[in-house]
């Protein structure tokens, strides 16, 4: 029998208020003393003298509280009420059943166990109302045939499963998903460490030269070498003329640098305009060529194949990759591209990321906060102590020969930029992480491109790690790179992480409510995991009143996260999606209009107002197509799971698992109606 016994709670005593007793002192009233349930009537000369007016302006003050408070409820209720009314009206595929999304098994496998947790909650409140309340050495089968009998057999049938099968099992389950869960506490732990000795000892990597330019004068660009910088882009209205014109602002001899703006737009319209932006630049005396494929397969990986299979790109060492939402500053090159100097075995030089709108809602507020930790801890640490991290696809510069013998762009996976690092580095080139060198970009600002842009990041490092494992076992390198390879950077980040999350935090802790039998102790449910938040959020101080929604949002992205690794491992169809990342162009005219005047002063070129082509942000009243709110069906029966959970924990007295469900619960519910990132009216 499970170890918190129904029975004594529901039979307990419980005391109901305060006792307050009053006493009358000639025409006034006088409080004196407020009596615990439990303790000796004791009188003293507390808070004597107390008039009556000073009694009433008290209980007005806290009348006025309770309704303020009661008015805050209502309205809180009433905006998720109108809220939900809302996304049923306007979520796609609620007008017609044709247009409904294919429901998938890992939804299949959440509504068996939703449907299993209703049952066994309507079994256990029908149990404890007619007083089954058995213990398992006093177990007696009733032998009446009539109908209350038959459940009272059915009930102690399943009490005996549950002890016998049911809980073992689950008990198995939840402790290799602790051992998981304190193997990647540890790997964050050891890798926080390492970040906070890099920032304790000031350690940086250094180029061995501080400036291409020579003492001669005359010809102080001949030891600049070449450089080609790539824009790929598809259909990106709202952020080309502003990407286009970041890279025509960087601080490069023009006779050593070349602009592919490579234009997979199928947006006839959007085509049009990229190649009149581009030709505005080329009249101005910039060296940039606008490149569309005829055939546009393999997505990224192919735009970028096809752009190096030019003839000219054999004139050129280098190559820098930039998003078409990232706006390098005027200085990139000359802090990047100095570091390959000297250096022959350095094959890519990666900058940090930041972000222009991330305080633009909750969900880019939590999305800061992991992404600083990935640059400020992950590929930071990895870069100084092992020369190796995961290519970010963007804001990098690569050796062209590194890529060249690493076999090129491939469009096996949907994690190109992953998939060219892991071949460099089984290669044995290095590469250089700089935490200074920063580039400003956009972070996702509704749920539904962050949640298709976290299922190709999770998706495609599996599809990689199928395909790669045969070549890192049979590479040159040596066994502890392999190692870091195949178990820290493939295994334990990539696989067992998301598999955790999802098992242990949304499956395993709520089916404990039901099957006792099985436990997880509170370290696990909350001290754990909030020391865990609380590292991650160290590299953004800021965000730490937000602490509690990241560790929330995190369990509630598990799900998303976990259907992603495990159709990439299987290969499953959802696996080989890819969704552009839709941009909103944040960056502003002036900022634009700024960079430009700084190279003009710094350059001293020629050009006036009217000949530079300030970039202006998309025209608004340009037709888009109609966005609205969705509703997540996946997310909103976890909600359903975890809040029926809450509700069999309150029953049986555990206070830590049922606050984590209940909020938890929670949490699902606000991100399957789609209330967390950008809001549509």
């Amino acid at each position: 029998m499970p170890p918190f016994q129904f029975v004594d709670w529901w039979g307990r005593e419980s005391h109901h208020g305060t006792s307050v007793v009053v006493k009358m002192e000639n025409p006034n009233w006088s409080v004196l003393e407020l009596e615990s349930p439990d303790g000796d009537f004791q009188t003293g000369n507390k808070e004597r003298g107390r008039n009556a007016k000073q009694l009433t302006w008290v209980l007005l003050l806290k009348a006025h509280r309770a309704a303020g408070c009661l008015a805050w409820m209502a309205h809180g209720l009433w905006a998720v009420l109108f809220a939900v009314k809302r996304r049923l009206s306007t979520s796609p595929g609620s007008s017609s059943f044709a247009n409904r999304p294919r429901k998938g098994k890992l939804y299949r496998a959440i509504i068996f166990v939703l449907a299993f947790a209703l049952l066994m909650l309507c079994f256990e409140l029908v149990g404890h109302y007619k007083g089954w309340h058995f213990y398992t050495p006093h177990l007696r089968m009733p032998h009446s045939p009539d109908l209350q009998s038959l459940l009272q057999s059915v009930y102690l049938a399943w009490l005996y499963a549950r002890e016998h099968y049911l809980g073992p099992s689950l008990q198995a389950l939840a402790n290799a998903c602790i051992f998981m869960f304190l193997l990647q506490s540890v790997d964050r732990f050891t890798q926080c460490l390492g970040a906070l000795w890099i920032k304790v000892r000031r350690i940086k990597p250094l180029p061995h030269l501080e400036s291409f330019e020579l003492g001669d004068v005359e010809d102080s660009e001949a030891e600049y070498p070449m450089v080609l910088v790539q824009i790929p882009m598809c259909n990106e209205r709202e952020v080309y003329q502003q990407s286009i014109a970041a890279a025509a602002h960087l601080d490069w001899p023009k006779g050593k640098i070349l602009i592919q703006v490579l234009d997979d737009s199928d947006d006839i319209e959007v085509q049009d305009l990229i190649k009149s932006e581009v030709q505005k630049w080329q009249q101005n005396g910039m060296r940039i060529v606008y490149q569309h494929r005829v055939v546009r397969t393999g997505y990224k990986a192919g735009n970028l194949k096809a752009a190096m299979n030019c003839d000219y790109v054999k004139d050129y060492e280098f190559v820098a990759i930039f998003d078409a939402d990232f706006q390098p500053q005027p200085d990139f090159l000359k802090r990047t591209v100095i570091h390959f100097k000297g250096n022959d075995e350095l094959g890519l030089v990666q900058a940090r990321w930041i972000f222009v709108n991330r305080d633009e809602n909750l969900l880019t507020r939590l999305q800061d906060i992991n992404l600083c930790y990935h640059f400020e801890v992950e590929q930071q640490v990895n870069g100084v102590f092992l020369n190796f991290f995961g290519f970010n696809g963007t804001a990098g510069v690569w050796r062209i020969k590194a890529l060249e013998e690493s076999g090129g762009w491939l469009e096996r996976t949907t994690v190109e930029d992953m998939d060219i690092a892991v071949r460099a580095h089984l290669c044995g080139w290095k590469f250089i992480f700089l935490n200074d060198v920063k580039c400003v970009c956009e972070l996702p600002e509704s749920f539904e491109t962050y949640r298709k842009q976290q299922h190709r990041w999770h998706s495609g490092p599996m599809q990689l790690f199928r395909l790669c494992l045969p070549h890192i076992v049979s590479s040159k390198i040596s066994k502890g790179k392999k190692a870091n390879l195949i178990f820290l950077f493939f295994l334990l980040r990539k696989l067992i992480l998301p598999f955790y999350s999802f098992t242990l935090f949304c499956i395993i802790l709520p089916m404990t409510m039901f099957i006792p039998e099985a436990q997880l102790p509170a370290w696990v449910v909350c001290y754990v995991p909030a020391l865990m938040s609380f590292l991650n959020i160290m590299p953004a101080p800021k965000s730490f009143p937000f602490i509690v929604p990241y560790l929330l949002f995190e369990n509630t992205m598990s799900v998303t996260k976990f259907n992603a690794m495990i159709s990439g491992l299987f290969q499953l169809g959802s696996a080989y999606e890819w969704v552009v990342t839709k941009k909103v162009g944040r960056a502003s005219e002036t900022d634009l209009a700024g960079i430009g005047q700084l190279t003009e002063q710094e350059e001293g070129l020629a050009t006036t107002e009217q000949e530079l082509p300030v970039p202006k942000l998309a025209d608004p009243l340009q037709p888009h197509k109609k966005k609205v709110n969705r509703i997540y069906r996946k997310e909103l029966a976890l909600a359903l799971l975890l809040l029926t959970a809450s509700a069999r924990s309150l029953l049986s007295v555990q206070g830590i698992h049922f606050y984590f469900l209940l909020f938890q619960g929670i949490a699902f519910l606000v991100v399957g109606l789609d209330l967390i990132g950008e809001q549509v009216s």
